[in-house]
């Protein structure tokens, strides 16, 4: 207070300053107990890709990439991820609406099976697919005997595993946008007349397409990199159903170098989907 009895507003200020700064100085530094293990964490997660770079044969590197056996590897690896991702957005959309926007009993179930493919050991969902879609499994069997259908082992097989591991990806990312998505611009386009599908094809797609993107591109992604699923239900046929990480786990057996030349073609995959969603997963705030 002044002599005059008013406020000091002045001082006050000061000592707000004050404040904010010892709080912005000690938000800076890092306690020592918590410094270390942070550093640690950090060399664990960065030095394995590093160690590649290190260890990478750059002078056979045209030569190890230019094999046909890679190129061949790749393309089935694009052309098998991005047709998972095609199916992974059919049905992996509508999916996600259904448990973003539909009050119904049982959805924490369903919530907690659609995510199921994030925790299950990938050998395990392979054996899961071969129970089910193999020639002798509960769906694969009709499968067979009405439309000649048979995926174990084929490259329809691939898209099949890979799809499996890499849609609960989409799901997650495209139902947590439209929870942020405000509902009443649908609400709005059904009271002037539109169905629930038109309202959401003609409102909702547009509001939540970043989302869908974002998805998108984490289950391919996912879908390039799945090993486990793929092996156990598809197999490790050249030309057919060995994709890219397939490739690299047989080439580690009898030619390492080749298997870390590999190994930076998939490490390249991933630094640049990180870099396409910098503004997602590489920004804070």
């Amino acid at each position: 207070m002044t002599p005059s009895g008013e406020p000091d507003t002045a001082n006050g200020a000061r000592r707000g300053r004050a404040r904010r700064h010892r709080v912005r100085a000690g938000g800076r530094g890092a306690p020592l107990p918590l410094l270390v293990p942070a550093l640690l964490g950090l060399a664990f997660l960065v030095l394995p890709p590093a160690a590649l770079l290190v260890r990478a044969p750059w002078r056979d590197m045209p030569e190890q990439l230019t094999s046909p056996e890679v190129w061949q590897a790749l393309r089935l690896s694009l052309v098998c991820a991005s047709a998972a991702t095609a199916v992974s957005l059919v049905i992996g959309v509508p999916l996600a609406w259904l448990l973003a926007r539909v009050e119904f009993r049982g959805r924490g179930l369903v919530r907690a099976l659609v995510t199921l493919p994030l925790v299950l050991p990938p050998v395990v969902g392979g054996v899961a697919l071969l129970s089910a879609l193999g020639r002798n499994g509960t769906v694969g069997t009709w499968l067979d005997a009405w439309f000649g259908v048979t995926l174990p082992f084929t490259t329809a097989g691939v898209v099949v595993a890979e799809a499996f591991v890499a849609m609960p990806f989409l799901v997650i990312s495209v139902e947590g946008t439209l929870r942020a998505a405000d509902p009443r611009f649908e609400e709005a386009a059904t009271t002037l007349g539109a169905s629930r599908f038109t309202a959401f094809r003609r409102v909702t797609l547009p509001l939540i397409a970043p989302g869908i993107a974002a998805g998108a591109v984490l289950a391919w992604a996912r879908a390039l990199g799945e090993f486990g699923a793929t092996i156990t239900f598809a197999g490790n046929f050249p030309g057919r159903t060995q994709t890219m990480p397939l490739a690299v786990y047989l080439a580690l057996q009898s030619d390492p170098e080749a298997a870390i030349a590999l190994s930076l073609v998939l490490l390249a995959v991933s630094i640049a989907v990180l870099a396409g969603l910098r503004d997602r997963w590489m920004t804070a705030g």
